[in-house]
């Protein structure tokens, strides 16, 4: 059935006249869909639902784990770390997990502490509106400097401040962490451009990964690389060779920000290794960016990949090496918990929260580039969106989690690193799906409150500023430029909706005080002009649709299959 979209101000109704400009022809035509096979198995309607409101959750973590104030058992998270590596100053430390004996002030002297961690809850509270360059007279973002890891000479961002020096110590010794910390590094630097140092060490991180690239050739099969000796490893952990994703990403965005063609030929070369691999090698967090750089170059630069590999391999669970790694589609003891991601297969299942965030910061960009994923990433959304709240403890029964005594530590915001099928502690068998951690396996002196994960639960802010609610039960708006960092031309608000009920539904659209026209890039046509104030549309059944908000009284026109309006691109995927 035809996805059929309408305009009905809520004031009266508008003439749809046209001033006199330019106008295109447009093709008004639906996108023909393309289908996620595990998407299709998870349900329109999931299970006990609610909306939690991930914008406030982003901001209350902030106000919470940013308080150096706090007192009392495991309190606070944040310490100042003076140990000045790598940059003559000061940084901060945050716990891992609550209460775990690894890191902390007297640890190390204040140095052990994980930038998977402090990125994630920089990004996210910058994407939800916070300043953190300027948050009570700190400067948060430049002290992110010192994971730079220069004094050791890798050069590139580490998980720590101090690691790397050898191979085997801290985190040097696995792939995806060194990859996907630069790979938010970037991310970060994108949101503050004018950061002391950051354009130096970005450009050194990119060559680094340029080099890198260079040496391994033919293949992406290591188990960690050493960016100081330039060679790759194999250890005790499966290759990644999904860490390309993440490689075409870095190298990309350098392309866009520094325009050295160079850079745009090593991320071609990144995703052309993992686009002839034989079978999935999707290991923990590279592989969507795979998808989403491969959709850039089609859009932007006339590739031509086919990115439903890509987008397979992240959801269907067939990856090898880390057996099962994929998203889960399923059930479990009457709570739906579709649209996680993590191992489809360990003990029946075990969904992370942080990487059900993450998969959020490529895919929700992806679709202004290819809007023919529009309906499968609106169903899996709305199912991760519900799912992923159940690793807060104020979500689920006592008796489904592991610390209900401890609740008020968290203050609904710090959850537990994931939920599982079946337990892997053994005094918890038999119940299903349980909230738990891993933190008290990681080292044996590690307390039980480690299950809670400070680290997992700042990427909240991913969630918090792309989903938003309507007035209508399991209808989403996700805005899909939030997280579309590096753009090579810019964009107006993009906006997808997915209606997951067998009939059609009308939803309120917020508006502007200034006229706007309304572009539907699913049907490819223009829906109204001139609107004002807010707005309504009409979805069909079980399909969703993207809007584009455009300013009155510009000029449309076609470059290249991608309709422009001025200098902005609304639809990559014009008359295809």
């Amino acid at each position: 059935m035809n996805l059929r979209l309408s305009i009905i101000p809520l004031a009266f109704i508008l003439s749809l006249g046209f001033n006199k400009y330019a106008l295109p022809k447009l093709p008004g035509r639906p996108v023909i869909q393309l289908k996620i096979a595990q998407v299709d198995k998870m349900p329109f309607f999931p299970q006990p639902y609610a909306y939690r409101d991930w914008k406030k959750t982003a901001i209350d973590f902030d106000k919470y784990v940013f308080d150096f104030n706090q007192t009392g058992a495991n309190l606070p998270f944040i310490w100042w770390d003076t140990a000045k590596r790598n940059f003559n100053d000061t940084t901060f430390g945050l716990y891992t997990a609550i209460g775990d004996v690894r890191m902390g002030p007297d640890i190390n002297h204040g140095e052990n502490h994980e930038s998977l961690g402090a990125f994630g809850a920089l990004l996210g509270a910058s994407l939800v509106g916070i300043d953190k360059s300027n948050q009570q007279g700190h400067d948060f973002i430049k002290m992110m400097r010192n994971y730079f890891n220069k004094d050791n000479g890798w050069n590139v961002v580490m998980n720590f401040t101090n690691e790397g020096a050898h191979v085997g110590g801290g985190y040097g010794n696995d792939f995806w962490y060194e990859v996907h910390n630069n790979v938010l590094f970037w991310c970060l630097a994108d949101l503050y451009p004018g950061t002391q140092d950051f354009e130096n060490i970005q450009r050194t991180i990119a060559d680094q990964f340029y080099r890198s690239d260079s040496v391994m050739k033919n293949g992406y099969s290591f188990s960690y690389f050493d960016f100081k000796n330039m060679k790759g490893g194999i250890n005790n952990i499966p290759a990644q060779e999904d860490v390309a994703g993440g490689y075409a990403f870095i190298l990309y965005s350098a392309w866009i920000k520094f325009r050295n063609p160079k850079y745009l030929k090593a991320a071609r070369h990144a995703i052309d290794i993992l686009y002839h691999q034989k079978e999935n090698r999707f290991y923990e967090a590279m592989m969507p960016f795979a998808a989403l750089i491969a959709a850039r170059l089609n859009a932007e630069t006339g590739d031509h990949y086919e990115i439903q590999r890509f987008l397979d391999w992240t959801f269907n669970g067939t990856a090898v090496g880390r057996e099962g790694w994929g998203v889960i589609a399923d059930r479990w003891g009457g709570y739906d918990v579709s649209g996680l991601a993590g191992s489809t297969v360990h003990n029946g299942g075990y969904g992370f929260l942080m990487n059900t965030f993450d998969l959020m910061l490529p895919l929700s960009a992806l679709v202004r580039y290819d809007q023919r994923y529009a309906t499968a990433f609106g169903k899996w959304i709305l199912n991760a969106s519900n799912a992923a709240r159940f690793c807060y403890p104020d979500e689920l029964p006592d008796s489904l989690q592991a610390l209900p005594q401890f609740k008020s530590l968290t203050q609904h915001v710090i959850a537990y690193e994931g939920i599982i099928k079946e337990s892997t502690y053994k005094e918890f068998k038999g119940k299903s799906p349980f909230a738990q951690g891993d933190g008290p396996l990681w080292v044996h002196d590690n307390p039980p409150q480690t299950m809670f994960s400070v680290y997992g639960s700042g990427h909240v802010g991913i969630f918090g500023s792309t989903i938003k609610a309507t007035h209508i039960p399991w209808i989403l708006e996700i805005d899909c430029t939030k997280t579309d960092f590096y753009k090579n031309v810019s964009s107006y608000p993009t906006l997808l909706y997915y209606n997951p009920y067998p009939e059609k539904k009308e939803i309120i659209v917020d508006g502007s005080n200034e006229a706007m026209d309304i572009y539907d890039s699913t049907h490819q046509k223009l829906i109204a002009k001139g609107v004002k104030g807010d707005f309504t549309i009409f979805l069909d059944p079980q399909a969703a649709t993207i809007i584009v908000k455009v300013p009155s009284g510009k000029k449309w026109h076609v470059r290249n299959h991608t309709l422009m309006v001025d200098h902005v691109a609304i639809d990559f995927r014009y008359g295809l």
